[in-house]
């Protein structure tokens, strides 16, 4: 006898809806799903597991009386302008969530070996100079004003080996849970911080383009140092958080392409009219950033009674770079190499279960465990455990 599930038709239809999936999408998989939205059948418990796989949802929600109302997991900054924000897709949100998890699980991880708060949480204020702010990360990451020899992507490298270092989480991701098939869409967001005096973590969206990415990952940087939380959505109005994004703008674009640089490689060419694309190819930045910094100086300049720079922009599309690398360069990529390291350590030394640590790092199967412990030469015997702000592990 074949069991079939009494689940209420707006529990399949909250499913579907909450994953962004049409009817006719799911028919192929679910010849029959019309009639189970509609109650004119019902669908057997294999059926049912596997429409939760599909939809990405937990197979308990079926059961429920009625669907679960989901808040947005960043309370900080779950409204716009007032209203709550537009139900965000499951990949975010199982994103949001991870994190927090990881970022838990790091902060017990560093409290048990006694290790001290970090300093820059906190350490600028919202009515400071964006400016001197842009200056104190850079110290902090022990690096200078941007070099225009330094290519795009190793500048992006570079930033996150130094956020790492002073003990940043840095997480790339453009997938959900290491799922390929889960895309994380730039347009719903390119990223977020989660301050905390411990375990700061910031994700950056990995489906962007190389250049946003870059921005975003200055931008979030700002954030902890406002102990801010945030998430970088366009579509975030309140005026107590957009005050907290334009700050965080101005001071990512300071460390990007600093106002004064700008102005000495301007007045080179004796104040010749320099556009958006002139500035975005000479400093090897993205249109956003060139196109800010030419109304900065445009501003600048008819402070001082001067004539402006011209405002064309001349649009450039992103090339992303195809190199082919292991799947272990991206799974820590994906984890962060400080984080990754840290749970791959600790479980080798009997601190964490290996249970805990597959769900913690979005693997399912022991053998991935040793291999990415052998691509971070970390051994069961080896010291080479995290537990210091910089630490020299094996690489």
């Amino acid at each position: 006898m074949t069991y079939r599930v009494d689940v209420k038709p707006e529990l399949l239809r909250w499913a579907r809806e909450r994953a962004d999936a049409d009817v006719e999408s799911l028919i192929g998989k679910f010849p029959k799903y019309r009639q189970w939205e509609s109650g004119e059948i019902r669908p057997t418990y294999k059926q049912l597991e596997n429409f939760a796989k599909a939809v990405h949802a937990g197979i308990g929600y079926f059961f429920s009386s009625e669907p679960p109302e989901e808040t947005f997991p960043l309370t900080e900054i779950n409204t716009i302008g007032g209203r709550t924000l537009r139900r965000p897709s499951p990949e975010l949100i199982d994103t949001i969530h991870l994190c927090q998890l990881r970022q838990d699980w790091y902060r017990e991880f560093v409290r048990l070996k006694d290790e001290d708060p970090s300093p820059f949480i906190g350490s600028a204020k919202m009515d400071d100079d964006p400016a001197p702010v842009a200056e104190q990360i850079l110290n902090a990451l022990d690096l200078e004003r941007r070099s225009v020899s330094l290519n795009l992507n190793r500048l992006l490298q570079v930033l996150i080996e130094r956020a790492d270092m002073i003990g940043v989480l840095v997480m790339v991701s453009g997938v959900a849970i290491n799922n390929t098939r889960r895309i994380l869409n730039p347009k719903e967001f390119r990223g977020f911080a989660l301050t905390d005096p411990f375990a700061p973590l910031v994700f950056i969206n990995g489906a962007d383009t190389k250049e946003a990415q870059l921005f975003t990952l200055a931008h979030e940087l700002a954030h902890l140092w406002l102990n801010k939380t945030g998430f970088s959505n366009n579509r975030l109005e309140t005026s107590s958080q957009r005050l907290i994004e334009d700050q965080c703008d101005e001071i990512a674009s300071e460390m990007l392409v600093p106002l004064t640089a700008m102005l000495k490689e301007f007045q080179k060419d004796g104040e010749r009219l320099k556009t958006a694309a002139d500035v975005e190819q000479l400093f090897r930045v993205s249109p956003r950033i060139a196109q800010y910094w030419v109304d900065c100086v445009d501003r600048y300049l008819r402070q001082k009674g001067r004539r402006p720079f011209g405002q064309e922009i001349k649009q450039l599309h992103n090339k992303q770079m195809n190199n082919k690398v292991s799947y272990y360069s991206i799974l820590t990529s994906r984890l962060g190499d400080r984080f990754a390291r840290a749970v791959v350590a600790d479980t080798l030394e009997g601190q964490t279960l290996f249970r805990d640590a597959l769900h913690l790092l979005g693997i399912s199967k022991i053998k991935t465990f040793h291999k990415l412990a052998d691509h971070l030469g970390i051994s069961p015997i080896s010291s080479d455990v995290p537990n210091t702000r910089r630490f020299i592990g094996n690489s």
